[in-house]
This record gives structure tokens, C-alpha cells and sequence, in this order.
């Protein structure tokens, strides 16, 4: 028997993500979490924070500090969901940068019903996946093991 190789049972237990998304956008970021959610012998902790928790900051110093420490650091992948609407979001920007400063791989999920990504998220993605759980739960399991 080989110990190299990774099994299904040598797989984590639970994967810890940040789902980046636009809170004017929050329906693809609400339906990701649902796909995530339902999808079968998958565990995950969502470092997210959705709308109705933002985070208190009075600047945008503070707002990012927050994001790295308390959101992105202490994640396993960083989803990027590939709406065109990135390309006018500096957060989501922001928060991609801050996944490349933190060394956490970044997986990218093409929107459902598209083919196109927006270039930024394919020039930063380490993975890029369509908009299926199989291939969503399978690029964060690429990426975090």
C-alpha cells in the first residue's frame, strides 16, 4: 500500500473559504453558498461576510485590515465568482490581491450560463471551474490539499 497518494479518506474534514462577491451582486453569492451547502460529504466554514453582518470599519483602512486578517487569512481557498460586475469592483480586487499576499490559492467560477470570464479573475485565478458543485467542490479540493 502506498502512503504517497491521497485518498478520499486522507481529504480535510472541513474547507475553510472566502467566497468574494459584491454585496450589489449578493443572489450569485447566496446561490454559491447554497450550492455548497447541498452538495454531498462536503464541510465547509464560511469566512464571508454577507450584507446583513457587515463588518464595522470606519475607513477603508480598517475595512481591509478586517478583511485580511479576519476573513481571508485565516481561509484555505479564496473563491472568486466571475460576474462581469468584478470589473467594476475594487473589493473584490482588493480581496484577490490580499489572497495573493496571503499565498492562498484562488479558485474562479466561471458564472453560470457563461463562457467568458472577466480577464482580471483569469489572470490571478490558480483554477478556473464552470458553475457545477462537482466541478466547484473539486477545484477547492485541488487547491486546498
Amino acid at each position: 500500500m502506498s502512503f504517497n497518494s491521497r485518498s478520499s479518506s486522507n481529504r480535510r474534514s472541513e474547507y475553510r473559504l472566502f467566497i468574494s462577491h459584491s454585496w450589489e451582486y449578493s443572489d450569485e453569492y447566496n446561490r454559491m453558498v447554497e450550492l455548497l451547502r447541498d452538495y454531498p460529504n462536503f464541510s465547509f466554514r464560511n469566512y464571508s461576510v454577507p450584507k446583513v453582518d457587515e463588518i464595522d470599519a470606519d475607513t477603508e483602512e480598517e475595512l481591509e485590515q478586517a478583511l485580511r486578517e479576519d476573513q481571508i487569512k485565516p481561509a484555505t481557498v479564496v473563491i472568486i465568482l466571475g460576474g462581469m460586475y468584478v470589473a467594476h469592483s475594487k473589493w473584490i480586487k482588493k480581496e484577490t490581491i490580499l489572497a495573493e499576499i496571503e499565498s492562498k490559492p484562488i479558485l474562479g467560477v466561471t458564472p453560470r450560463g457563461n463562457e467568458q470570464m472577466p480577464n482580471f479573475v483569469e489572470d490571478h485565478a490558480d483554477q478556473i471551474v464552470g458553475w457545477q458543485g462537482k466541478s466547484v467542490v473539486e477545484g477547492i479540493r485541488d487547491l486546498a490539499d
